[in-house]
């Protein structure tokens, strides 16, 4: 004896093997047309017959459920409750078959919009009212099916569908999986074997790989977009914030690369008496203008920082507000300064810090592109040297040593070794590099090269922005003000964070560290921005009137999410300084041959740009190997490439160039 049943939806049919019990306490031992032992019970069992024989009797159901009419099978139903025989008696006539039963069990178990289920094998048909709403959605997923249909074989053919292009960008990036418009893109992507980038940009509509990383960040970090919306300190508002200054009696300059738009910092040097002298350290203020919670902060507070990247930036503060408070060449500007003392030898005075809100006379904007290559021990000496500022770097330059000096004690004491003062080893691999990006013919070509850390210029600037950046942190803890501090100690990954109350940076070698050097573009600077604007103006009193008081749960807050972002938008460099070396090695050719170091565990690092790749052949070389090797089949989605080894050439002595372990190009103050 053969049973119909219904399992996980489907109408199946099994072979009885054996039998126990009567009426409706019988049940079966069955063997169903897939082989599996089930066991069935009476109540279970829509139907059951002899023949014809099972399989076949399924093989001829299957056919004929195709063609049962629906709606006149609901038309045939009664309005009550019934069963399947009933309704076969109404459809077939008295002579229905055992397959047309079956047939019409498959129809009724499929029509829910028909028919509803009210138990095992027994139907009710649906209100018409709900039938005809149920149809008009059949309708209209039919519709959509053939709409799927027809976008799906556009995308396989290349074409990007016409209807689609003003959604192209969310429908990469942000889709919704419900829709057509998705479906139909992801059953393209799975017919020609590609990602849905990759599908995208064969189609037109996205422009590169580039965009596609770029799109990436921008739906995670800037889903509103990266364009500033038009706030900008009135001029009224700018005019009361710096009436009240006075002017500081220096002619203080900055340094800084000739990419750098939102000048941060600059010094003076001013002579006093038996050969001392006295530096400046000038930070921009957009603390004066730019108060806690007005929009402004929130534009800044949303972005924590501005981003850079190759070829460009997005800046955390609106273009128009860092032009009014950049150190800009000319005039005087705002500017939170420190002062401190030196002797004639260059030895720094700590007792002598001073600080103070001014406006600044800002007489240069040195470029290092234009002076760098000027600036020497041997130039610094010679009284005849002709170049700007010369002997004001030449006191700044001697101090400097004292504080790289100072720092390199600490270093010791903390269990770390001392870094060397000056230019690193030409052999070892570079650590900055500069990335211009230019049109050629309507075709974007980039050319990379290496910035070598450890100039005289370099060190200036760097020493004298962890100095101040140190003797802010002093400042913030000897008046118990809470503040962003950087602190460094121990080993592990939270080595290095951000903390509000004051801790030591073993790396640097300081006791306090608190970043305030950079408050154009870092929110953690403007933060602590205030602080010190509130102890420069009311002194012992600051605690009372500072925007953040002590334990304030708000600038904890600001720290983790300060954290984060500037993490995020690293590893946002990172890609795409690696999507453009990539694009270097493959703008000349299929394929390049270049030397490479390995480092550890098979990764190696291009020796021409700071392009990082695995190469397994590598794997059991000493560190710093040297190989040549030929990089091809670049992908710029995947941002990955083939390598293979030439050959293999001796071990390098040379270390890779490291950076301080602390943040040494955030230190310097550069972009």
């Amino acid at each position: 004896m053969n049973l119909l049943y219904e399992e996980g939806g489907d109408i199946k049919i099994a072979t009885v093997q054996s039998a126990t019990g009567s009426g409706d306490a019988e049940s079966w031992q069955a063997t169903s047309l897939s082989g599996k032992k089930i066991k069935l019970k009476a109540k279970e069992v829509w139907l059951r017959f002899e023949k014809p024989e099972a399989q076949a009797v399924m093989n001829e159901a299957t056919t004929l459920s195709q063609d049962i009419d629906l709606q006149l099978l609901w038309d045939c139903a009664p309005d009550e409750e019934f069963g399947l025989i009933e309704v076969s008696l109404e459809y077939f006539g008295a002579q229905a078959t055992i397959p047309q039963q079956v047939a019409l069990a498959i129809a009724l178990q499929g029509a829910p919009v028909f028919f509803r289920r009210k138990g095992r094998g027994r139907f009710q048909r649906a209100p018409l009212e709900q039938l005809q709403a149920g149809l008009a959605a059949l309708e209209r997923k039919q519709k959509e099916l053939e709409q799927q249909s027809v976008w799906q074989q556009e995308f396989v053919a290349g074409t990007f569908p016409e209807a689609l292009k003003s959604s192209a960008k969310p429908l990469l990036f942000s889709p919704d999986k419900n829709t057509s418009a998705y479906k139909a893109l992801v059953a393209a992507c799975t017919e020609t074997g590609e990602s849905a980038a990759q599908l995208m940009i064969r189609c037109g509509a996205l422009d590169s790989p580039l965009a596609y990383h770029q799109g990436l960040f921008l739906k995670a970090h800037f889903p509103q977009g990266a364009a500033h919306q038009d706030i900008v300190v009135e001029q009224a508002s700018f005019d009361a914030a710096i009436a009240d200054l006075p002017l500081a009696q220096v002619s203080a300059f900055s340094i800084d690369d000739s990419g750098t738009t939102e000048i941060d910092d600059a010094l003076s040097v001013t002579e006093l008496a038996d050969g001392a002298h006295r530096i400046g350290i000038h930070i921009a203020a957009p603390g004066l203008a730019i108060a806690k919670d007005d929009p402004l902060d929130k534009v800044a507070r949303n972005r924590m920082s501005t981003v850079y990247f190759p070829g460009d930036k997005i800046t955390m503060l609106p273009n128009a507000v860092i032009e009014r408070f950049s150190l800009d060449e000319g005039a005087p500007r705002p500017a939170l300064s420190i002062y401190v003392d030196i002797d004639a030898s260059g030895v720094v005075n700590r007792d002598s810090l001073q600080m103070r809100v001014e406006k600044v006379p800002m007489a240069a904007n040195l470029r290092l592109e234009n002076i760098e290559s000027l600036v020497s021990e041997e130039s610094l000496a010679d009284d005849g040297a002709q170049y700007p500022f010369h002997r004001e770097l030449a006191v700044l330059w001697q101090a400097a040593k004292h504080l790289h000096a100072g720092r390199q004690e600490k270093r010791v004491a903390n269990g770390l070794r001392a870094e060397q003062l000056g230019l690193v080893d030409p052999n070892a691999l570079a650590r900055d590099f500069h990335f211009q990006i230019k049109d050629v013919d309507g075709v974007q070509r980039v050319e990379i090269t290496p910035r070598q850390r450890g100039s005289i210029l370099d060190t200036i600037v760097a020493e004298w922005m962890i100095f101040c950046n140190s003797a802010s942190g002093q400042l913030l803890a000897d008046h118990g003000l809470p503040g962003l501090f950087r602190t460094q100690k121990g080993w592990g990954p939270l080595r290095t964070r951000m903390q509000t109350t004051p801790g030591p940076h073993e790396g640097l070698g300081l006791d306090y560290y608190a970043w305030c050097t950079s408050p154009l573009r870092r929110y953690s600077d403007l933060v602590n921005q205030w602080q010190l604007i509130a102890l420069a103006k009311h002194g012992v009193t600051a605690k009372m009137v500072a925007p953040f008081p002590p334990r304030d749960a708000g600038l904890m807050g600001i720290a983790a999410d300060f954290e984060s972002c500037y993490q995020a938008y690293g590893e946002y460099q990172d890609r795409l300084e690696k999507y453009w070396c990539l694009r270097w090695i493959a703008q000349d050719g299929d394929s390049k041959n270049l030397y490479v170091r390995h480092l550890k565990e098979g990764m190696s690092r291009v020796e021409q740009v700071p392009l990082h790749l695995p190469i397994p052949e590598l794997i059991s070389q000493p560190r710093m190997t040297r190989a040549q090797v030929t990089v091809s089949d670049v992908d710029l989605l995947q941002l990955s490439a083939a390598v293979r080894v030439i050959e293999i050439e001796a071990k390098v002595e040379a270390e890779p160039a490291t950076p301080p372990a602390g943040d040494t190009e955030e230190d310097a103050g550069s972009d």
